[in-house]
Order: C-alpha cells, then structure tokens, then sequence
C-alpha cells in the first residue's frame, strides 16, 4: 500500500477531509492522493499557491507575515494551513513551502521546507532541511513527508 493510499485508508475510516496548500509541491501532495480512484471520498480541495500574491488571496496570508519573514517560513506555513481549513470543508489541512531548487540563500538554503498541519484542535508546524538533492528529490521528500503528516494526524 503507498503512502497515499494509506491516508485515504485512514481518513476514511474516521470520515475526515483533506485539504492541501502547497507551494513548493505545486499540488503534487493533491496529485499523489487523487491518483487513487475513490479519492473523492477523503478529498475536498488543494490551493496551489505558488507566489505570494496567491497566498495572500487565496488563503489569507497576511502582506506583513510575508514581508517579515518571508513565504518560506513556518509562519507562512500556518497562516496557509490554516487558510486551508477555513476556506475548505476539510477536517486536515496540510501546508507545503520552500525552496526546491536550484539555489538557495545562506539563510534559507536549498531543500528548507516548512510544514503546517492543521486540525480544529490548532495547528503545529516544522521545517525540515532535506538538503540540495536536487528539484525533483526535495519535491518527492516535501510530497511524502506532507501526506505522512495527515496520516498521522488520522491515525491519533
């Protein structure tokens, strides 16, 4: 069973929605779990929000979160998590941004992700350094860590 498949599984035995915010991933978490046929069941929405004017449109990103800290930041990442929830009927929303690659900065460097995982009961976030894998890779490692972040938000 894929990692994907085992979210569906969990989420539907608990009847929970999903719903996705991602940045980075450009809806490759919403892409892995809509592959398998019967998704609708889980499935509510995702929000590809690329840049910063889509965050703030589209989830409710505040201007200032952004000009502060910037859209790779686990600020950014609950602001958009919860944006998720609250402009979805999903029970789980996850939040994807970071920087792929090629590139980077000394201060935010290639393969910095920052999560959100939000849930009625609040929202908790993380960042992960997956490294300068390369595009491809850091998307792969951002796509499965944010389905086993809902996963395990079903399965508590």
């Amino acid at each position: 069973m894929t990692l994907a498949e085992e979210v569906l599984t969990a989420c539907g035995a608990k009847g929970l929605r999903v719903a996705t915010a991602e940045s980075c991933t450009g809806g490759m978490v919403m892409a892995a779990l809509t592959d398998i046929a019967g998704s609708s069941s889980v499935v509510d929405r995702g929000f590809v929000t690329y840049t910063n004017t889509a965050k703030t449109e589209l989830l409710g990103v505040r201007e200032a979160t952004l000009a502060a800290v910037g859209a790779v930041s686990e600020e950014v990442a609950r602001e958009m998590a919860l944006g998720a929830l609250v402009n979805s009927d999903a029970d789980i929303s996850v939040s994807v941004t970071g920087i792929a690659g090629p590139g980077g900065s000394e201060y935010k460097p290639e393969g910095r992700v920052c999560f959100g995982l939000a849930t009625q009961s609040g929202c908790e976030t993380e960042t992960l350094e997956f490294g300068a894998l390369g595009r491809a890779e850091v998307r792969a490692a951002a796509r499965n860590h944010a389905l086993s972040l809902i996963l395990k938000a079903a399965l508590a």
